[in-house]
C-alpha cells in the first residue's frame, strides 16, 4: 500500500469515527475543549505517522492507540494544573459518564487502568482488540480489567475520597 492510500485510509478513520477518539480523550481529560485538543493532536500524529502503518486493516486499532498516548502525554504535560469541576459539564457527548460519582472514580484510577475499563466498557470494544491497542497480551488486559473493577468497587463502596485513606489504613 502506497504512503498516499494509507493517509487515505488513516484521514477516513478519523473522520468516520471522531466520536470514538473523542470519548477516549475525553475519558482522561474530563474536559470537552482538553478532549478536543488530544483529538487535533492525535490526528496530526497519526496522519504524519500514516506511512508507518504496517497492517491498514487495523488502522482504527493503530489511531486508537496514538489517541490513548496522546492522551496521556497531554495529563503528563499538565500534571500539576488544577480543573475547575464546574468545568466538567454534566451532560454531553459522554452521556455514559454524565455521573460525577462515575468521572471521579474513574478518575481515581490510573491511566493504563482507566483505558481498559473506558474501551471495555463505554466503546464495547472486545479484550483482543484491547490487548491489540494498548499493546498487551489479552490476559494482561483480563487481569488489568478484573483489578480496575475490583478498585472501582471499593472505591464506589467507601465513599470515594476516603478510598485512598481507606487502602492505606489512614
Amino acid at each position: 500500500m502506497k504512503s498516499s492510500e494509507k493517509e487515505a485510509l488513516v484521514h477516513e478513520c478519523l473522520v468516520k469515527n471522531y466520536g470514538k477518539y473523542y470519548k477516549i480523550a475525553y475519558s482522561y481529560t474530563f474536559h470537552e475543549q482538553d478532549a478536543m485538543d488530544v483529538v487535533q493532536e492525535g490526528a496530526y500524529r497519526a496522519i504524519l505517522k500514516s506511512d508507518s502503518l504496517k497492517q491498514p486493516e487495523y488502522a482504527d486499532t493503530w489511531i486508537c492507540r496514538i489517541m490513548i498516548r496522546e492522551a496521556i502525554r497531554f495529563l503528563e504535560k499538565n500534571r500539576g494544573k488544577t480543573v475547575d469541576l464546574a468545568e466538567i459539564p454534566e451532560e454531553g457527548r459522554m452521556d455514559q459518564m454524565a455521573d460525577p460519582d462515575l468521572k471521579e472514580a474513574l478518575s481515581s484510577l490510573d491511566e493504563k487502568d482507566r483505558a481498559i475499563v473506558v474501551l471495555r466498557f463505554f466503546e464495547e470494544e472486545k479484550l483482543e482488540t484491547i490487548g491489540r491497542m494498548l499493546d498487551l497480551n489479552v490476559n494482561t488486559v483480563k487481569s488489568r480489567l478484573y483489578r480496575a473493577m475490583d478498585k472501582l468497587k471499593k472505591y464506589m463502596e467507601t465513599g470515594g475520597a476516603n478510598y485512598g485513606k481507606m487502602e492505606k489504613g489512614v
